[in-house]
């Protein structure tokens, strides 16, 4: 069918074909991603609801199905206010530079064998280079907004945001060493080999048994990077009101909230992916059912574990959260990954 549909295209188009067909591929991740965003903003308010034994939203549409679409057109309709003393032009700038690395790092998730945007060798990189730059997007917006109460959460922000940064990377790169490649498809394939994939118990053959520290330090540090409770002091309400974006409204205040959600989704797919086999099935009898299914309910779950956080933990202090940081989850990853590549060096190399 793609293959008609490329001959088809090619022939009617000519040379503005290749264009066409990378901004198709690009709607059809993108148009997805943005209704999981939508809706993952009701699970979080239902989930939240039942740990508190309410309902939650059940007002809009059958069980508060609607209360997403509701919202987004509620903010759509919105006024953009500027502050009058705001940089008028940085201050729209901010939460374009926000979402737009959370949307571009898109372009090199697999969602199935060499089934990518872009499947390029060099994947891996690409992300930490997309990802890192969303940093600016909340510097920006902070100073731009000209209010001390912004401008304290950008600085909260942007600090927790690098400071965790690094943790997350050197995950990566324990990653990149046992599976020998920057390319995320072939991360996943390296885990469906192995001793305990060959009995048929594919999930402990994946990467979280061998690396769980690991894990748990990327799972931990990708809460700090979203900025999520409990690492959500940029916006302690108690404290500094609403963090970076407090002057924002309406489309503009809605491009941090979806940027927030997209990035909680692209945090819980590299885990899944690098960890949790991404579409490898559990067992082998369950291969029959689509990897891509598999790929969903695994981000589902993980993502779901943020949301769980959230309903159960309090708020860390903000020294408390660059401690964790600097003085224990950097010099743990650093012991790991020497731990990893003496193993990886001696005769007991599973990896092989």
């Amino acid at each position: 069918m793609l293959d008609t549909l490329q001959t088809t295209g090619a022939a009617t188009l000519g040379g503005a074909w290749p264009v066409v067909w990378t901004l198709l591929k690009i709607v059809a991740v993108l148009l997805p991603l943005l209704g999981c965003v939508a809706y993952l903003t009701l699970w979080e308010r239902k989930g939240i609801g039942w740990t508190q034994i309410r309902p939650g939203p059940n007002r809009v549409g059958p069980m508060g199905l609607l209360t997403p679409i509701a919202d987004a057109v509620k903010l759509i309709f919105k006024e953009i206010i500027a502050p009058t003393a705001a940089n008028k032009g940085l201050f729209f700038l901010g939460p374009i530079m926000t979402i737009m690395p959370a949307l571009a790092a898109w372009a090199v998730v697999p969602f199935g064998p060499e089934v990518a945007l872009a499947n390029v060798n060099a994947g891996l990189l690409f992300l930490m280079a997309i990802t890192s730059l969303e940093v600016y997007g909340v510097i920006i917006a902070g100073w731009a907004s000209n209010s001390k109460y912004a401008f304290l959460g950008a600085m909260r922000a942007s600090a927790q945001m690098v400071s965790y940064e690094i943790a997350m990377g050197f995950c990566f790169v324990v990653v990149l060493m046992v599976a020998g490649s920057l390319n995320m498809s072939d991360i996943v394939v390296s885990q469906t080999k192995g001793q305990f994939a060959d009995m048929g118990l594919n999930f402990l053959s994946w990467n979280w048994l061998p690396l769980l520290p690991i894990f748990v330090i990327y799972f931990i540090s990708g809460l700090a990077e979203t900025n999520r409770h409990p690492f959500d002091v940029v916006e302690g309400e108690a404290e500094i009101v609403a963090g970076h974006m407090i002057e924002y409204s309406g489309m503009s205040f809605a491009m941090f909230f979806l940027a927030e959600y997209a990035n909680m989704i692209l945090v819980s797919m590299l885990a899944v992916l690098m960890f949790l086999g991404g579409w490898d099935a559990p067992v082998a009898a369950l291969s029959f059912i689509p990897g891509w299914i598999w790929l969903g309910i695994k981000t589902f779950v993980v993502v779901t574990m943020f949301l769980w956080v959230r309903a159960t933990f309090p708020r860390y202090r903000y020294d408390q959260i660059m401690r964790l940081g600097w003085k224990i989850f950097i010099p743990l990853t650093l012991v790991w990954l020497v731990v990893v590549g003496l193993w990886i060096q001696s005769p007991w190399n599973i990896w092989k």
